[in-house]
């Protein structure tokens, strides 16, 4: 069940606000950005939210979602969406482009195009940062820590309960990998029939033993509890989770599927050339350098990342040495599959 709450939060000084309210400057509904919650919009607020509304002298409002393109294309058909800028990953940025959910952006008023990596800049989305799905654990549990997705599967080697994010995307690749599918042949196998039931029949192995997450807090909850033993989680979340409480959590980074979140201005937005300010803004060099060193994210601006402290820059799954044995989440097979591989997983899941 897909979650969506509003967070009432304003960002920006009280003084600002109030200011804007009481000389009746504020529109029917301010400027909105909406992140993923957690962690991860903790640190957005606090380098890209609250500094922008300083800059720009006006209120920014902000909410979380847990994703869903039906939720966004619901609020674009209905007309003057409730939401300004949003935070989308790459299947959906390439599906909401193609479906005209999104306005088409003015790089010109954002940033030069080779400032950014490639995977950042899209006719609609400008790159937030590069995140991984990952194997996490913790260390204090194991003399021996896991290695590998067929590890994972292991129950004998590594007692306990295991956590995966609920729905296909991801699982799917993961149980290909612990029952041998070479990495390079990933895709090419998952796009088979035989390769799906292969899938599926793995994923039955390890079925009763799985505790399933929504929002990306709760695999950190179930490894800090004890109920699961290891658990697909976000990178940045796990390293932040074990730096701020001094838990001896792992990552185990082959096998790792990473991709790049974008933000979006939804078609028809109230304050389309406030967001395009806004994107320019969190695009910055200066601004985007800081963004590792609270939450363990790549970020697209190439000059951002001589700016990043070295003890950050090792927890990147941009970072070279952890990209070496990871796997780019190939977005055109989930643009052509998620619908039917999402119905059989719902019908597998209900079994």
């Amino acid at each position: 069940m897909l979650k969506h709450f509003r967070l009432a939060r304003c960002i920006g000084t009280l003084a600002v606000l109030a200011s804007a309210v009481a000389a009746g400057q504020a529109s029917a509904r301010d400027f909105t950005v909406v992140g993923w919650g957690g962690v991860t919009q903790d640190a957005q607020r606090a380098i890209y939210f609250a500094p922008f509304s300083k800059a720009v002298g006006k209120p920014v409002l902000e909410d979380s979602w847990d994703g869903g393109y039906g939720v966004l294309q619901a609020k674009v058909k209905a007309g003057n969406p409730n939401w300004d800028v949003v935070q989308v990953e790459s299947d959906v940025l390439a599906l909401g482009c193609a479906d005209g959910l999104f306005e088409k952006l003015d790089w010109s008023k954002i940033i030069a195009k080779d400032k950014f990596l490639p995977d950042a800049i899209s006719p609609c989305g400008a790159g937030v940062y590069y995140w991984s799905v990952a194997m996490g654990y913790d260390a204090d549990k194991f003399k021996v820590g896991p290695a590998n997705w067929a590890d994972f599967w292991d129950l004998k080697k590594f007692p306990g309960k295991r956590s995966l994010r609920k729905g296909a995307k991801y699982n799917l690749e993961f149980a290909l990998l612990a029952d041998g599918v070479a990495p390079k042949d990933l895709y090419a196998v998952l796009d088979t029939p035989e390769g799906v039931d292969r899938a599926f029949r793995k994923l039955d192995e390890l079925r009763p033993n799985i505790l399933w997450w929504d929002a990306g807090g709760q695999p950190l909850q179930y490894l800090a509890s004890g109920e699961v033993a290891l658990a697909a989680v976000y990178n940045g979340r796990l390293t932040n989770i074990s730096k701020t409480e001094h838990k001896h959590y792992k990552l185990v980074w082959p096998g790792s599927i990473y991709a790049m979140d974008s933000w979006v201005i939804l078609k028809g937005a109230e304050h389309k050339d406030l967001a395009t300010q806004f994107l320019a803004f969190a695009s910055r060099s200066e601004n985007q350098a800081k963004f590792p060193s609270l939450v363990s994210y790549g970020v697209p601006n190439r000059d951002a990342a001589a700016l990043i402290p070295p003890a950050d820059y090792v927890d990147l799954p941009s970072n070279p040495d952890n990209m070496k044995e990871a796997i780019p989440l190939d977005t055109t097979f989930w643009n052509d599959h998620l619908e039917d591989l999402t119905a059989r997983y719902n019908a597998w899941l209900a079994k």
